[in-house]
């Protein structure tokens, strides 16, 4: 009774005036914001050439932009597709900007939204997912900042052979901890999905330096699978 009366107000407030002047206001600022940052990315190696008289070959620039941009044109659409229903407006629009989404944005709004209790697509995860996701940003900004004034007084311990194996490990161990949280959800579906990729990886190693793009053929394994046990689960409760 009480998860109906939630849901019912999660309706009405998606469909009340002030939360639509809301994604107004917010795509309004969004596709701003979207259209400045892509100005300023742009011009900076424009403006850093000109300065030092060394402007590269336009057409060759092109030329190779195309020869990587096609292979992540599909990787593109697949995360917009799957990611703004995950996090809003406003969270997509500072998570894409920002960027990072993967490793950083993305688990720090489904964090936080798991915390609230929340659910993708209401006007609660709408607030938590931009925030959560401000709040990463700002958090990075500091990081980065602090990590760049100690950088050259740190430098001897940081590049000291003793610490070398647990920097090289890094990566691996942020994403274990963080795919261990989902792969508890559901193990079979997990280790089908994990062990057909790491197969995968096994016999076509050069697809390890194309991690982003496995995120297609891996998620789109998960939901089939997903799909299947849900049905087999439907067709037992007829029985």
């Amino acid at each position: 009774m009480e998860n109906k009366e939630m849901l019912q107000n999660a309706e009405e407030l998606k469909n009340s005036e002030a939360y639509r002047k809301y994604l107004n206001m917010t795509h309004r600022l969004g596709r701003i914001s979207t259209v400045l940052v892509l100005i300023l990315l742009l011009s900076a190696p424009y403006m850093i050439g000109l300065f030092l008289h060394a402007v590269p070959n336009l057409p060759a620039a092109a030329k190779a932009f195309l020869g990587v941009g096609i292979v992540y044109l599909v990787s593109c659409v697949a995360e917009y597709l799957i990611y703004v229903p995950m996090l809003g407006a406003g969270g997509s629009y500072l998570a894409f900007i920002t960027g990072n989404l993967i490793n950083m944005k993305i688990p720090c709004a489904i964090n936080a939204r798991d915390i609230v209790g929340v659910k993708s697509g209401t006007p609660e995860n709408e607030i938590i997912s931009t925030l959560s996701i401000a709040t990463s940003s700002l958090v990075t900004i500091a990081v980065l900042a602090v990590g760049v004034l100690l950088m050259i007084p740190l430098q001897p311990v940081l590049q000291s052979p003793e610490l070398q194996p647990a920097f090289e490990n890094v990566v691996p161990a942020l994403f274990g901890a963080m795919a261990c949280k989902y792969y508890r959800q559901d193990m079979k579906i997990s280790l089908i999905v994990l062990c057909a990729m790491t197969l995968l990886f096994i016999l076509v190693p050069s697809l390890i330096g194309s991690t982003s793009m496995m995120v297609i053929p891996s998620g789109a394994l998960a939901i089939i699978l997903a799909y299947l046990s849900f049905r087999k689960g439907q067709k037992g409760e007829g029985k």
